[in-house]
């Protein structure tokens, strides 16, 4: 793996600790800093990226620049709900409170952030994410963020409910059995990035960039009970390609959202 793991300057013993479990478990070297820069240990052992473990929380320093756990526009998100505003993700997925949701493609956790506040303690939200350093940050991060709570909304709660798992979408999708979640949600790197989207530049050469095929979107039907819901930019092929013809958005958005009906194809016995 091309990844060393230190630690900041100066850390503590508990930092360095965490640094070490890090590293053993990504398999990875972890090397002390010794006050050293991150110029020169990426330029010693001919790495491109660096974990860096600090007191707030895991940073990953790549080519592409730094990335670390935050709540991105999920916190934004939810108070728009909580005041009444539309949310497309939301409104694609159906969702409510006590649903299931298979998020297949992670990453961030922006989505299933907000999906898990909406589906509450009686839900489920499970997030799938093949980059090992992907899903260590952010599981970590769901783990230990940490917001005060407000009267009307506990975030925090959501974070905690995630559960992450380090996996293939399609190696997973196909243990699985039928009908398992009530949606199952895909979220692909987009052919034709988005680059106002800045806070995915630096996971994007540790991200799965592979497009999202017709066969994994199949075994996603097989196992939803409700929807299976594909974001895509907007105007992308990718909708026509997958044979998504219900499709859904912001008339202004840079995001559509793709549906399949499977209670619907299911019930009425057609081929998926």
């Amino acid at each position: 793996m091309d990844l060393i793991v230190t630690t900041a300057g100066q850390p503590s013993a508990c930092v360095v600790q965490t640094a070490k479990q890090m590293a053993a478990a990504l398999n990875a070297p972890f090397i002390e800093r010794n006050r050293q820069s991150l110029a020169a240990i990426r330029e010693q052992y001919k790495v491109s990226n660096i974990i860096v473990a600090a007191v707030d929380g895991p940073i990953v320093h790549t080519s592409n620049g730094e990335y670390f756990f935050h709540l991105s526009m999920a916190e934004l998100r939810i108070k728009n709900l909580l005041n009444g505003k539309h949310d497309h993700m939301v409104a694609a997925m159906g969702l409510a409170a006590g649903m299931s949701v298979l998020d297949c493609t992670l990453g961030l956790a922006t989505d299933a952030i907000v999906a898990s506040f909406v589906t509450g303690e009686s839900g489920l939200v499970v997030g799938l994410e093949s980059s090992p350093i992907i899903a260590l940050i952010t599981r970590l991060g769901l783990q230990n963020f940490t917001l005060e709570p407000q009267p009307e909304y506990d975030i925090t709660s959501a974070l905690r409910r995630i559960k992450v798992e380090n996996a293939d979408y399609f190696q997973y999708l196909l243990a699985v059995p039928d009908c398992s979640f009530d949606v199952v949600y895909f979220d692909p790197m987009f052919r034709q990035p988005i680059y106002k989207s800045s806070n995915l530049h630096p996971i994007r050469n540790l991200a799965d960039n592979r497009s999202l095929t017709t066969e994994a979107v199949e075994q996603a039907c097989r196992i939803a009970r409700q929807k299976v819901v594909v974001k895509e930019a907007a105007g992308s092929g990718e909708f026509s390609r997958l044979g998504i013809t219900t499709i859904v958005g912001g008339k202004y958005s840079s995001i559509q959202y793709g549906i399949i009906d499977c209670h619907t194809d299911k019930a009425a016995g057609g081929q998926l």
